[in-house]
């Protein structure tokens, strides 16, 4: 096999990486630059972005150290059976490329992943290296993701909690039993073990020692975690609820969707279409709902388990609790205000504060920020009553898309 160059290399374990969604850096503590000497911070002068051609905002190089791995996940295109152009880069070519990137303004920090290479000690290894070589030798204080192997040694996380500010370890699949059957090498126990172990090295590493200093930073922004979606029979309701466990349960940062994307000589065990990737922008919403609005799982996803994807959660809510609305907007509790479609937690903000200082009307709402296009349906104001617009039979279709005339070729 002829040896490909960095630039073949980038093409490939790119490309690979974009199956991994958990790469966001927000809630990381910018690290100590003020000497003048440190590459990537950029508390100075902003951050660089670069753009993606669907449009999402990048600002981290995202690739994997390798597509190589000995396992075989059915439903991973890296997996060992499957039939793809491989490529692995040394620990020096991806610090090389981190430096080189930050100092052509195209990046802000790293976010690295790997398949396994014989094994998973000596993966995270690898990996280690990398981040160490970049805070310790090239004096990098940008931000650093690192996807961690949940098999490697506990002396191994310790080292990569210390130079990363994320750590990440993948559930994979929304059940142990999808786990078992689409990616049998892999054990959920140990998955979550491993994430219980970062857990309180991060809760250890905040306490003060006897001298009242502080400790070592470990990963200050915190674990994070991605599930797919789609690709076994998991219910909206259970992926909702795996999600709730696992903030509780282990104090994660975020947990991450990622629809199912059918890949080359697939398994007969996975579904032949990927889901509606309308579904997994519905999870996002469902998530941001339970972690900041006071939902419950049994409330977002309804009687039928599945989220609607005509329209967003908190308005699918409203519409079957039409009894609940509409709310007033000078007298309702904080609780009730974060549940009115349109109303997000900024503006329930503004609206309590206000009201302490007279009655808001309805421009007051929209200059702070309200979207009262839809909120209009579900709330009352001094001068502004949405009359009969709340139990109208035709609220529903005010929202939902319009049907469309399927094409017949």
């Amino acid at each position: 096999m002829a040896k490909l160059t960095v630039d073949q290399k980038l093409a490939i374990l790119s490309d690979a990486a974009k199956y991994d969604a958990s790469c966001a850096s927000s809630g990381g503590e910018r690290r100590n630059s003020r000497d003048g000497t440190g590459l990537g911070s950029s508390g100075g002068s902003g951050i660089c972005h670069a753009y993606a051609p669907d449009g999402r905002c990048i600002s981290l190089l995202k690739i994997l150290m390798t597509n190589f791995c000995i396992y075989d996940c059915v439903y991973c295109v890296n997996r060992v059976s499957s039939q793809i152009e491989r490529a692995r880069f040394t620990v020096e070519e991806v610090v090389r490329l981190t430096v080189e990137f930050y100092r052509r303004n195209y990046i802000e920090g790293l976010f690295l992943s790997s398949g396994i290479i014989r094994s998973p000690d000596e993966t995270m290894a690898d990996m280690v290296r990398i981040a160490r070589t970049l805070r310790e030798v090239e004096n990098f204080r940008g931000y650093i993701h690192l996807k961690t192997i949940p098999d490697a040694s506990p002396e191994l996380l310790d080292e990569a909690g210390r130079w990363a500010d994320r750590l990440s370890i993948n559930v994979e699949l929304p059940t142990v039993d999808g786990l078992a059957r689409l990616a049998p090498e892999k054990s959920a126990t140990g998955i979550r073990k491993t994430m219980a172990n970062v857990r309180q090295r991060r809760e250890a590493s905040r306490e003060t020692t006897h001298t009242g200093k502080r400790k070592a930073l470990f990963a200050p922004a915190g674990q994070s975690t991605q599930m797919i979606i789609g690709a076994d029979a998991a219910s909206d309701g259970t992926i909702l609820t795996q999600a709730a466990q696992l903030y509780a349960g282990y104090g994660l940062s975020r947990v991450y969707y990622s629809a199912f994307s059918p890949i080359p000589d697939s398994s007969a065990l996975l579904p032949l279409k990927s889901p509606p990737l309308l579904r997994e922008h519905r999870l996002y919403q469902a998530d941001w709902l339970l972690r900041f609005y006071g939902f419950e799982v049994n409330e977002i996803a309804g009687a039928s388990d599945m989220l609607d994807l005509e329209v967003d959660p908190k308005l699918a809510w409203a519409l079957a609790h039409r009894a609940a609305f509409p709310v007033d907007v000078n007298r309702a509790p904080r609780e009730m205000l974060l549940r009115v479609p349109g109303f997000g937690t900024k503006t329930v903000r503004r609206i309590l504060e206000a009201r302490r200082h007279g009655a808001l009307r309805y421009d007051h709402l929209v200059a702070m920020g309200a979207v009262m296009k839809t909120a209009k349906a579900f709330i009352t104001a001094v001068g502004w009553s949405p009359k009969g617009m709340t139990d109208a039979a035709t609220l529903r279709e005010r929202f939902a898309p319009a049907p469309v005339q399927l094409s017949l070729f």
